[in-house]
C-alpha cells in the first residue's frame, strides 16, 4: 500500500497498520544497540550528515530501522528499499513510513518489485549509496549512470557484494568510492560469525522445529559465516560436515572438530545442509539424486543460487509447503527433501535475521563510513577502500565499555619496548 497521507515521504509497504508493532520492535532493538545510540546522540549534536541524501538497499529489519533513524538524526535525507525479497520485516517497514521514511518494502515481493523498489530510492537523486548485496550500486551503473556524477561514495554490508565490488574495480568499471563495511574485523568477525550462526539456526528451527542434536549437519563453506553456522550446530549436538574448496579454509574445520569430505561424499549422509559460499550450484542434482528421506535444504548466502531449485524440481513429483517457509519436494521414487525459505537467506525469510547486539557494531561501521565519505568522498579514487584499524577498535571499545568491561593499557616503557628493534633475547 503506497503511502499518501498529507505530507508524508512518498512509501509502499504491505500494511501501514503493522506500524505500532513495528515501533515496538523497533524500540526493543534499541535497548540492544548501545553503539549505534551513542553515535546517534554525539552525531545528531553534530549534524555530520546534513545535506546529504542517502539511498539505502539494506534488509529491513528493527536493527536496520535503528540506523535508519540514527542517519536521519545526524540531518541525512533517506529513501530506503530491502536487499532481498523475502527479508522485509512489515511491520518494520510500516513503523519506518510512519515516522515519515520514504521506504518501498514488503515481504514477498516478486523480482520485478524489487528492482522498482530500488529504482524508487534513486528518484531523488543520492548523494550516498548504502548496500548490502550491491545491488544498489549495480543498479546505479547499469541503469541510471546520469546519477553517478552526484554521488560521493557509497558502502557494501555483504561478503559476496565486496567480491564482486572489487572485480568491478579491478575492471575500471567502477565510478564513485566504496567502503567495504564486511571487511571490518568489528563486522566479519562478530556479525558473520555469531549473527550468522545464531540466526540461521533459528531459522532451521522456526521452519522445522527438528532436533539437531544427533543429526549430520552439513556445511557448505568454512569462511566466517559457515563456521558461525558450525559452532552452533555442534553446541546444539549436531556432527557437523564441512565441505570446502579452499584447503586452508578446510585445514580449519578439521582442526575446529569436524569431518571434511566433497558434497558428493556429504549428499549421501547429511540430514540438514546449509550452503554459505556465496557460489552458484553448490547443491545440484546429483545430489539430491543421493539424499536421504527427509533430507533438510537450505542457503543463508546473499543471494539464492547457491541450492540449484530448477534440479530439485525436475526430480520430483510434486511439492507442497508442509510449513511455513518449508517446502516438501516428493521424488520419483518416495524421498522428500525440504527447501527452506525458497532457497533464499534462512536467517532472514524464516526467521528475525542476526541479533541486536552484532548489528550494533556492524551497522556503527555503516554508519561512520556515511560519515567518512560526507567528508572525504570527493577526495577518494573510485575503489573499494578498506576501514580504518582506529574505527574498529573505536567501535570495539565503545562496545566493551557497554559491556562493564574495561582494558590493560601498556606503560611507556612497554611501549618503548614494542618498538625497540636494538632489544634481545
Amino acid at each position: 500500500m503506497t503511502n499518501k497521507h498529507a505530507g508524508a515521504s512518498p512509501s509502499k509497504v504491505a500494511d501501514p497498520g503493522l506500524a505500532e508493532r513495528g515501533r515496538c520492535k523497533i524500540d526493543w532493538a534499541e535497548s540492544r544497540m548501545p553503539v549505534l545510540m551513542a553515535l546517534r546522540e554525539e552525531h545528531a549534536r553534530l549534524q555530520s550528515l546534513k545535506g546529504m541524501r542517502i539511498a539505502g538497499c539494506l534488509h529491513v529489519t528493527k536493527e536496520t530501522a535503528v540506523l535508519v533513524e540514527t542517519l536521519l538524526a545526524a540531518g541525512a535525507e533517506i529513501s530506503w528499499s530491502g536487499c532481498n525479497p523475502l527479508s522485509t520485516q512489515d511491520d518494520v517497514a510500516a513503523a519506518l513510513a510512519a515516522a515519515g521514511v520514504s521506504i518501498y518494502a514488503w515481504h514477498g515481493m516478486n523480482v520485478e518489485e524489487f528492482y522498482w523498489c530500488i529504482d524508487r530510492t534513486l528518484d531523488f537523486k543520492p548523494t550516498l549509496t548504502l548496500d548490502d548485496g550491491a545491488d544498489l550500486i549495480f543498479s546505479v551503473h547499469n541503469r541510471h549512470p546520469h546519477l553517478i556524477a552526484g554521488i560521493v561514495g557509497g558502502t557494501e554490508e555483504t561478503t559476496t557484494g565486496i567480491h564482486r565490488l572489487r572485480a568491478m574495480a579491478a575492471d575500471g568499471a567502477l565510478k564513485y568510492p566504496v567502503v567495504a563495511v564486511n571487511d571490518a574485523e568489528t563486522k566479519w568477525d562478530f556479525d558473520n560469525v555469531y549473527g550468522t550462526g545464531q540466526s540461521s539456526l533459528d531459522g532451521i528451527i522456526r521452519a522445522t522445529s527438528v532436533l539437531l542434536a544427533g543429526k549430520n549437519f552439513v556445511v557448505a563453506g568454512y569462511g566466517h559465516c559457515g563456521k558461525g553456522c558450525a559452532m552452533r550446530a555442534a553446541g546444539l549436538g549436531a556432527s557437523v560436515i564441512a565441505t570446502e574448496i579452499k584447503a586452508t579454509a578446510a585445514l580449519k574445520a578439521t582442526l575446529d572438530g569436524h569431518r571434511v569430505m566433497t558434497m558428493d561424499e556429504a549428499a549421501a549422509v547429511g540430514d540438514i545442509f546449509i550452503t554459505a559460499t556465496g557460489m552458484k550450484d553448490v547443491i545440484v542434482k546429483r545430489h539430491f539424486e543421493v539424499m536421504r528421506d527427509g533430507a533438510i535444504v537450505c542457503n543463508t548466502g546473499h543471494y539464492d543460487c547457491e541450492i540449484n531449485i530448477g534440479d530439485l524440481a525436475s526430480l520430483s513429483t510434486g511439492k507442497r509447503e508442509i510449513r511455513d517457509n518449508c517446502e516438501e519436494y516428493t521424488l520419483r521414487d518416495g524421498r522428500r527433501i525440504y527447501l527452506l525459505a525458497q532457497g533464499r537467506l534462512v536467517n532472514l525469510a524464516a526467521a528475525e535475521g542476526h541479533p541486536s547486539e552484532v548489528m550494533d557494531m556492524s551497522f556503527a561501521n555503516q554508519f561512520l563510513s556515511m560519515v567518512r565519505l560526507a567528508r572525504e568522498g570527493r577526495d577518494l579514487v573510485a575503489d573499494v577502500h578498506d576501514i580504518p584499524e582506529s574505527q574498529d577498535q573505536y567501535i570495539a571499545g565503545i562496545k566493551l565499555r557497554t559491556m562493564g568491561m574495561s582494558l590493560d593499557v601498556l606503560t611507556d616503557e612497554q611501549a618503548r619496548y614494542a618498538d625497540d628493534y636494538s632489544a634481545g633475547t
